[in-house]
């Protein structure tokens, strides 16, 4: 056992590129494997916990209280497939006012007599439950801040109650914003706008199909039209886990990627060492070793970079999953959120088997050599290989070591097919990457609506305390503001665009409502299907939204929350991924009657041609500044800490790939030279000068840089392909064509040639050696 470890050591001392190779490709597998393998625990795994042991409900159903009883309800319960439920419970859209702070956002208030405990259970994470008219839970995602002893008022409700904040709490499916004892749902509830809700769990609930036909089930019984929203428990899922499930698609690609790669490098890396150490190999049998002891001897030699690039793997794994896990860390309330030790376990044990197994294949070779056939064979090459694309280069009007060197892969074709094949992976690398990062470029773009080539933007809403007289901060008049830029000389067309909160009937939380006040459709918004708003009462909504809803295009949604229900019909799809879609984007006129606060109100201007937008925002400056607001050039900010982390990551994970690729290159050319170091030697008595001796290595590449080149440029447009809908689906987002067809046929052909820059600065490091070398020492060699 000790010489056999000598001889291991000896060998990852004396073959370091190669060592070096093996350890990085193993480093890229495992860091890869550590990160996309914790992000799939770490997305679904909080939420199924909490789900399980909070009895969560599957289906959560809003139900008009003017068309339905509540013992109607009750009776609903017992449908086929329901398992348990609970309510009905009051329910009334309330906008609060807190300690004196400007009107809040609208809020779903349900009154429950206690948390619950066989459906929903609402976890208390501070203070305790209402006993009594007055007091208040609120949600932790509640849209106030949740404070122990604040007060809450409702100054639009008759009489102007006021509560007092006794507690806050979580519902995993979040099926309210807000709970208050039962006796305290009259004093919320305006005449006419009451709402009953029910929670149901279901025998079978693990599809959307079955939610549907559950719901379906419970309503069988009731009156038409008296179910008025819904939200299925999948969604919600869907919801908390979507910031990490976006990178999962994107992982498994690079990890698959890295592990194929360490693979094939760790396979050509002892392929080559036993084809060139042939000679070694009869020695060592002629010492004593047994064919097991020589096999084992190259497994120990691919197996000690492994282990160190195993090691330093993990270690980038962490530390890349810092940035990623702390965006999923407050979805539970999780103070903090690790790399589960059985994740790191496995990868270290299926990355370091599958390296010992790919270097067990390609040493078996080695153990059944016969001892006299190794000791008779030298280390040159046969000569035999490739003369016919020797000739054939010869013909060819090119410098001879030119050809030479174009020759060269013919005879060494396994060589130059493992050389070609890490190429073709660094390339694919590339071409995926700089389709992502374009991908990335117009979702922002769709996210931000920047055509406009000057925008007013909205003033912030004033959430903290109303001074008296003229401490209070006077608000812009959109009406003034839209007056001023119309009279502005330069100014070509314009829109306006207000926001406002509601709610959705069946939906907690708060949803944007976005009212244009002239025409939008220029203004940078990427339809996914359906059309742009035209008339009053018509709307387009993000994907997510309709998801959330169960709606389709077509469908109408109603809208509270405000002076009074708004029903908008659905007529486009549209890509926002802003406020995780929950959006709907109207023409102002539908919301006239409702009397929404318009103060929240940006102006987007597009300038008639030839004006200069310097100027015409200085001049336009002047106007606005006594309103209260300024005028600036270009669009809104569309920047993410989520498209940072994954345009760094993907270009960290590329480099990574490409490297190996070049050690690739640099081990096969670099075991290439030496074994022809006595070629090189004769060529340069006859006078080959060293810029010709680098000429000929560098081309001895060129061929199969071209090839792999051409061949992982459009595996890397299939690969962007199906990752970036896959991406889009995991966060809920249909994505258009001008997202994922990116690519272009100017960009097509220097990613092409990206192969031959990977194996140009892979064999620089051979072509400078034997460049170096003296033709006295190379022609003594053997």
């Amino acid at each position: 056992m000790r010489a056999l470890g000598k001889v291991v050591r000896s060998g990852v001392g004396r073959r370091r590129v190669q060592t070096l190779v093996i350890g990085l490709a193993t480093m890229m597998a495992v860091a890869t494997s550590v990160l996309g393998g914790s992000l799939l625990v770490v997305s679904g795994a909080p939420f199924d916990e909490a789900f399980a042991k909070q009895h969560g409900a599957h289906l959560s159903v809003q139900f008009d209280a003017g068309k339905v009883s509540a013992g109607q309800l009750s009776k609903s319960g017992d449908a086929e497939g329901v398992s348990s439920a609970a309510g009905p419970f009051g329910t009334a859209t309330v906008i609060p006012r807190s300690d004196g702070a400007g009107p809040g956002w609208p809020m779903t208030v349900v009154g429950r007599g206690d948390p619950g405990r066989d459906v929903d259970e609402v976890v208390l994470l501070d203070g305790r439950w209402p006993t009594h008219s007055g007091e208040i839970v609120l949600s932790a995602n509640s849209s106030l801040f949740p404070t122990m002893g604040m007060k809450v008022a409702f100054p639009d409700l008759s009489g102007g109650p006021t509560l007092t904040v006794v507690g806050v709490a979580r519902s995993v499916t979040q099926t309210a914003d807000a709970w208050v004892v039962p006796s305290q749902m009259p004093a919320l509830t305006a005449p006419g706008s009451g709402g009953y809700q029910m929670l149901y769990r279901f025998t079978d609930a693990g599809t959307a199909a079955q939610i549907t036909a559950g719901g379906k089930a419970v309503t069988e019984s009731l009156p038409p039209g008296t179910a008025v929203g819904e939200q299925s428990w999948l969604t919600v899922k869907k919801t908390a886990e979507r910031d990490t499930a976006l990178y999962v698609p994107f992982l498994i690609a690079f990890g698959a990627l890295g592990l194929v790669m360490s693979v094939l490098i760790v396979g050509n890396v002892v392929a080559s060492a036993v084809g060139t150490g042939t000679r070694r190999i009869g020695i060592l049998k002629a010492v004593g070793f047994t064919p097991t002891q020589v096999v084992r001897a190259y497994v120990g030699q691919a197996l000690i970079p492994a282990a160190v690039g195993t090691a330093l793997g993990l270690l980038a794994g962490h530390l890349l999953a810092v940035p990623v896990l702390a965006e999923t860390e407050e979805v539970y309330g999780t103070s903090s959120l690790a790399i589960a030790p059985w994740v790191d376990l496995a990868v270290i044990a299926g990355v370091l088997s599958l390296v010992a197994a790919t270097a067990w294949a390609s040493a078996w070779r080695a153990g059944r050599l016969r001892t006299v056939d190794a000791l008779a064979v030298g280390r040159t090459a046969s000569a035999g290989r490739g003369r016919w694309a020797a000739r054939l280069a010869g013909r060819l009007p090119l410098p001879q070591p030119v050809a030479l060197g174009l020759a060269r892969p013919f005879a060494r074709p396994a060589r130059a097919l493992a050389m070609g094949t890490a190429i073709l992976f660094g390339a694919l690398a590339v071409t995926f990457t700089v389709g992502m990062g374009a991908s990335l470029g117009q979702v922002m773009k769709a996210k931000a609506h920047d055509a406009a080539d000057v925008v007013v933007p909205a003033p912030l809403p004033d959430f903290g305390p109303q001074g008296p007289g003229p401490e209070k901060r006077r608000k812009a008049d959109p009406a003034a503001v839209a007056a001023a830029i119309e009279a502005a000389a330069g100014t070509g067309k314009y829109y306006s665009a207000a926001t406002v909160r509601a709610t959705v009937s069946g939906l907690t939380g708060t949803s944007d409502v976005i009212a244009f006040t002239g025409d939008a459709s220029w203004g940078g918004y990427t339809m996914v299907s359906g059309r742009w708003i035209d008339r009053p009462g018509e709307a387009v909504v993000p994907t997510p939204f309709l998801a959330a809803t169960g709606t389709r295009i077509g469908d109408t949604v109603t809208l509270n929350g405000l002076a009074e229900p708004v029903t908008v019909r659905i007529v486009g799809e549209v890509l926002d991924p802003r406020n995780d879609g929950m959006q709907v984007f109207t023409d102002a006129s539908t919301l006239t009657a409702a009397h929404p606060d318009l103060t929240e109100t940006s102006h987007h201007i597009a300038v008639t041609s030839g004006v200069d937008v310097t100027g015409y925002v200085d001049a336009l400056n002047k106007d606005l500044t006594p309103l209260g607001v300024t005028a600036r050039a270009g669009g809104l900010d569309a920047g993410g800490d989520m498209v940072v982390t994954l345009n760094a990551l993907s270009v960290t994970l590329t480099l990574m790939l490409v490297a190996v690729a070049a050690l690739g290159v640099l081990n096969g050319v670099l075991l290439d030279t030496r074994e022809r170091v006595r070629e090189i030697g004769v060529h340069k008595a006859l006078g080959m000068t060293p810029r010709q001796t680098v000429a000929m290595v560098l081309t001895s590449v060129v061929v199969t840089g071209l090839v792999a080149g051409a061949l992982g440029v459009p595996l890397g447009v299939a690969l962007h392909g199906w990752v970036v809908p896959a991406m889009g689906d995991s966060v809920g987002l249909r994505l258009p064509g001008s997202v994922i067809t990116v690519y272009h046929g100017a960009q097509l052909l220097p990613l092409a040639l990206g192969g031959l820059l990977i194996a140009t600065l892979g064999a620089l490091l051979p072509a400078g050696w034997a460049a170096r070398a003296r033709t006295a020492t190379a022609l003594r060699t053997e």
